[in-house]
């Protein structure tokens, strides 16, 4: 269990609290129109609106009483643009927490405790491991997939404050921090335009360039000197990923043109980290026969930088032998002096290659069947009546394509760039290397055909069966294709030609699975519970066919969408899971808040590391759960299930949620270049409704729905039934049920229900709260009772006073969107006819920024 010692809460409260109430008070005399007077009314505003809270007031009521005994203002434009102020104060007050969180990290972690490479050192070291340790580390790794998912509001501008901010404050440079804070003040948060998906890459381009290069790097050479030889060039441990410009599941603007574009952008960036390294690297190597190498390595990357119309001509593999010669001739000739600059930028170099991160395609099911029928229509390479043939007749069609399609034939653009994508993976291995562009991602696939036309389709954008050096993985999603995941992959595992292919690359098939879309489909329990089956099934079905299987994550921020303490779970798996590498999508402002500077990233990334070696190493256990366990685990999922699906099947479900929730704004909002919600149609409904803004929805009502709803039903219904014992057996000695408890509690304590207790007595919406609200109540009760604890997270004592801070500096935020919301709500049932409606609809969408931000994973 990890509980915080006393020593770093103190370190929390000095090096957070404190510091956040001493530093947000500069704020107030920061010379900037109107800001000190916005400064002291926000003060009041948040006490108004935690005592107007306990007297049952609406988010109306305490808007308006504030107005008239705290102002004079006579005009409804002079209330609003101080309800604009107080947003654009509040933001800088949650840029200024996160700041003071990144700097107070490593006092508050442990960096050298549990979890951490030098606790892994002494785990072996005692239990004498170290031969099964270089055998997991021969092909163990783990691969962190940054996506460009709508969560992240801040700009890239003011992420570069929040960097150089927690510097001043490490540093304790008032000057710095003063002025900082004052470029704060004058940052624009708003984003006028919708980034394109380049934008997106380039954003996440700095992640990669300041830190996980260094992070990533410093982790390997750890490694390296721990565990020496059992570290291979050919597997270094950490992968990254990379979807902006190749993710086009539902994003019209990702085309094959961006894609080529980002894998540009993705080779220049890590030959221009390379470049400086070398640079730096130069000045100390100042060697006879080292010295000569680092000039002539540096004008080849300078010449492959900058000089325009230069033909790339550099490889992996030549930089490696240069800088692998260089160190051959350092501890031969020079007593290896400054070895260690020198390893870490090899180290570097093994882990990054010309490509920094793997740039994976994906798209949904759907478009490519689509492409196929209309390609079946047009032209002859297809048989004859093949749109109405079987799933299996459509299979062995397809496994048989040895001709190429001539790409003017189709008119469609998206079925065209479909092509065209596939043919850009094959361009950008010959420039980037294989692992530049070698994975094909099928959103929504549920049967072996899915994967079926994504194969034949490479083999009709001009691929060869024998070369395809590209892995097809399915992604399984609802709770009904959870199920069937395994009865596809043995279809797919015994057609010949498909295993033809996994066998070319290395009997290892990656499967994906998705929480954010389980948990909108099923329900938090229910979802948990499916991908844990899915999982267990998958790696059965796979060793029946002597095949590896990689299970790739898409986890989001929130416990809703899979986050959390993401690394106990990978823990928690016994043997009957397979764990041959760690994969999981990182999102939105989980790149900040987990991988944002250099200390998190790699504390986080070593956190996971941990867990997938010690899994394998320590765990005596066979199976993660015995049969006892899995039948009150599935019966507990049933009935959360049930409790769930009565509530979204509720009649104004998605009424409530478009018209109470800021969900209709979401599109405003201008974070992300993909669309809300798939499809073209203009009616909301819950199927074409992506999961993060359904998830995010419930998060800016501070309901949470995602994260705990049906927990307390099904908790109580154990009770019921007489199962009280074995529950509380189960979340003793189950790491993966006490896991799944612990970030439901986390969920519910970013919940505040009294926000929205005004709606209780509304004639439509009035049941949903109420049934929201029941089952919150349930929930805790029953969590609590099942802890032992007297209140939420009470085992994360740091986590919990963080969330409360950042619940407090919000409260004001969560109020003015709320009543923004009432106001627009009530001019649309009135029928009135006004542009100051529109006003108050961008009031509600600019309370998201600092929202989501301030809750960092809540998204």
């Amino acid at each position: 269990m990890e509980i915080y010692s006393n020593s770093a809460l103190q370190q929390f409260r000095n090096l957070v609290g404190i510091r956040f109430q001493l530093y947000n008070s500069l704020f107030t005399s920061l010379p900037f129109h109107r800001i000190e007077k916005t400064g002291v009314l926000l003060s009041l505003f948040l006490i108004h609106c935690e005592e107007g809270f306990l007297k049952k007031q609406s988010p109306i009521e305490i808007v308006d009483s504030f107005l008239s005994q705290y102002t004079s203002y006579k005009k409804e434009q002079e209330f609003i643009d101080l309800l604009f102020r107080f947003i654009q104060y509040t933001e800088r007050q949650v840029v200024l927490f996160d700041a003071l969180e990144d700097a107070a990290f490593k006092h508050v972690n442990d960096i050298n405790g549990p979890g951490t490479l030098k606790h892994l050192q002494s785990e072996v070291s005692q239990t004498q491991k170290k031969e099964e340790l270089s055998e997991k580390l021969k092909d163990f790794s783990v691969r962190l997939v940054l996506t460009a998912h709508p969560t992240q509001f801040y700009p890239g501008e003011v992420l570069g404050i929040i960097n150089d901010l927690s510097e001043a404050l490490v540093e304790e440079n008032a000057a710095m921090i003063n002025m900082y804070l004052q470029q704060l003040g004058k940052t624009p948060f708003l984003k006028k335009q919708k980034p394109t998906p380049y934008d997106e890459a380039v954003s996440l381009l700095w992640f990669l360039e300041n830190v996980f290069y260094q992070a990533a790097g410093a982790i390997l050479m750890t490694m390296k000197d721990q565990y020496g030889d059992s570290i291979q060039t050919k597997n270094p441990v950490i992968r990254m990923g990379f979807w902006p410009g190749g993710d086009r599941d539902g994003n019209p603007f990702v085309t094959a043109d961006i894609t080529l574009k980002v894998a540009d952008a993705l080779r220049n960036g890590i030959l221009r980290s390379y470049y400086f390294s070398v640079r730096r690297l130069k000045r100390r190597l100042t060697f006879k026969g080292v010295e000569e190498r680092c000039m002539e390595l540096e004008k080849k990357l300078y010449d492959n930088l900058f000089v325009p119309g230069h033909k790339a001509n550099i490889s992996q593999k030549e930089i490696l032998h240069t800088l692998l010669t260089a160190r051959k001739i350092l501890i031969e000739q020079h007593n290896g002096l400054f070895l260690h600059l020198l390893d870490n930028v090899i180290s570097k170099v093994e882990i990054f290659g010309l490509f920094f991160a793997s740039l994976d395609l994906r798209q949904d099911s759907t478009i490519h069947g689509k492409v196929l029928d209309t390609i079946a229509t047009l032209s002859n390479i297809l048989p004859p009546g093949y749109t109405d043939m079987s799933d299996e007749e459509k299979i062995a069609v397809l496994q048989n394509i040895n001709a190429a399609m001539p790409i003017e034939v189709l008119e469609n653009e998206l079925y065209k760039d479909t092509i065209l994508s596939m043919q850009a993976a094959k361009s950008i291995q010959k420039t980037n290397g294989e692992q530049g562009c070698n994975r094909y991602i099928i959103s929504q696939c549920n049967s072996a055909l899915n994967v079926m036309e994504v194969f034949g389709l490479f083999m009709l954008s001009g691929w060869d069966a024998e070369e395809l050096t590209i892995d097809i993985i399915p992604l399984f999603e609802t709770i009904d294709d959870l199920e069937n995941a395994a009865g596809v992959m043995r279809i797919l595992y015994e057609n010949k030609v498909y295993r033809n292919h996994l066998q070319k690359r290395g009997n290892t098939q990656t499967i994906m699975l998705g929480f954010s879309d389980g948990t909108k489909d099923g329900g938090y329990l229910m979802a948990n519970w499916g991908i844990y089956k899915a999982k267990q099934e998958l790696t059965r079905i796979s060793k029946q066919y002597d095949l590896d299987v990689i299970f790739f994550d898409g986890r989001g921020g929130p416990p809703a969408r899979g986050g959390g303490k993401t690394h106990k779970f990978y823990a928690s798996m016994g043997k009957d899971i397979s764990n041959k590498e760690i994969q999981l999508t990182v999102q939105g402002q989980t790149v900040s808040s987990s991988f944002g500077t250099i200390e998190a990233a790699q504390f986080n990334i070593e956190q996971l590391i941990h867990a997938g070696i010690t899994n394998e190493l320590f765990s005596t256990k066979e199976i993660t759960l015995n049969k006892e366990e899995e039948e009150l685990l599935q019966t507990l999922a049933d009935n959360s299930y049930k409790a769930y699906i009565d509530l979204k099947e509720h009649p104004y479900f998605v009424e409530y949620l478009a018209q109470v929730s800021p969900l209709r704004f979401y599109a405003e909002t201008n974070i992300g270049s993909r669309p809300a919600k798939r499809g073209g149609s203009a009616k909301l409904t819950l199927k074409d409704l992506r999961a993060i803004p359904y998830v995010g929805a419930w998060s800016q009502l501070k309901q949470n729905v995602t994260g705990y709803y049906g927990v307390g039903t099904a908790l109580k219904k154990m009770e019921e039934a007489g199962k009280w014992k074995q529950v509380q057996k189960l979340y003793k000695e189950s790491l993966f049920f006490k896991t799944l408890i612990d970030n439901c509690e986390m969920a519910m304590k970013k919940s505040y229900f009294p926000l929205t207790e005004y709606l209780s007595q509304h004639p439509k919406y009035g049941e949903i709260w109420s049934k929201t609200y029941h089952e919150y109540e349930l929930s805790i009760r029953y969590v609590l009772k099942l802890s032992g604890n007297h209140e939420l997270m009470a085992d994360y004592p740091v986590d919990q006073l963080s969330i409360s801070m950042r619940e407090r500096i919000v409260l004001p935020l969560v109020t003015i969107q709320q009543y923004a919301l009432s106001k627009v709500r009530n001019m649309e049932e009135q029928l009135i006819q006004t542009p100051i409606k529109d006003t108050y609809g961008k009031l509600a969408m600019r309370c998201s920024f600092g929202i989501i931000n301030a809750g960092r994973n809540s998204a």
